[in-house]
């Protein structure tokens, strides 16, 4: 009798184990990007040099991981970020300084990990945390198109204009005045240096955003294009940026109802939209 309900119990773990690991491989195609060609860095299969990340908030750094880490660690790439605002009007999950300090608190924590990412030239404007589309579009772009022609990278990272990832209008300006600034830069290029040959997407996992997303959700979906590339996201360095993010080390548990660590073994991966401008 002891003996039968010793085999039962072990046929019951093995079912009940055979059912979560299923359970993963299912949740897992909602975070997948069909038809994207797989690379162990998207830097690498591109074969650039020097690499400029153009982004908005202190965080959105924890988009692009993968990218920028791999992009020093295994290609030995030059890397440089900027990021267009301190994020000061952002939500504190949890509450670990006085609102008035959040620009400066979120600033140091965007250089921090922008330092553990192994990213060599970094810089964070002052541009308004939710205004950035009210600023003159000229005047954002030509302090891109100076970056740009000062770190002369052979490749451009940034936001999909039209939906910036999240949905999030700084996001979809920044990305916007990326692009704009390559052209022009492209456009305008005189010497030794032609401008960037690549500008790079970064995409987000249309199944799980529409799936979970909300309307917001279906809005990022709906208007971004297919990724054409996927990479390892580094969910290590994911895990450690919202440890150096204090200020938004619960966003992921706020934001979706469950841990970051459930989060990043369902979406370990990161999708790009690779663009060859001189094809």
């Amino acid at each position: 009798m002891i003996k039968r309900i010793a085999i039962g119990a072990g046929i019951l773990v093995v079912v009940l184990c055979v059912a979560l690991v299923a359970g993963v491989l299912y949740m897992r195609t909602y975070f997948s990007a069909e038809g994207a060609k797989s690379v162990a860095s998207v830097v690498g299969d591109t074969g650039a040099k020097r690499v400029l990340g153009v982004f908005a908030h202190p965080d959105d750094e924890q988009l692009v991981t993968g990218f920028f880490s791999y992009a020093k660690e295994k290609d030995g790439a030059f890397t440089s970020l900027v990021t267009g605002t301190k994020g000061e009007v952002g939500h504190q999950v949890p509450t670990v300084a006085r609102q008035q300090d959040l620009g400066i608190v979120r600033k140091a924590e965007a250089l921090k990990n922008g330092f553990a990412l192994g990213i060599d030239d970094q810089e964070v404007w002052d541009y308004p945390d939710g205004g950035v589309p009210d600023i003159p579009m000229d005047e954002i772009v030509q302090r891109v198109v100076a970056k740009i022609n000062a770190v002369q990278p052979e490749l451009v990272v940034t936001f999909w204009p039209a939906s910036g990832a999240t949905g999030h209008k700084d996001h979809m300006r920044m990305g916007l005045v990326a692009e704009t600034a390559v052209s022009h830069v492209r456009a305008q290029a005189s010497g030794a240096y032609r401008g960037p040959k690549w500008i790079v997407y970064v995409i987000t996992p249309p199944n799980g955003l529409r799936a979970f997303g909300g309307e917001t959700g279906k809005f990022v979906a709906d208007n971004q294009p297919d990724a054409t590339h996927a990479m390892p996201g580094n969910v290590a360095a994911k895990m450690r940026g919202w440890k150096i993010h204090a200020l938004q080390e619960n966003y992921v548990q706020a934001a979706y109802g469950f841990p970051d660590w459930l989060l990043y073994l369902l979406w370990d991966q990161e999708f790009y939209r690779v663009v060859d401008l001189d094809a």
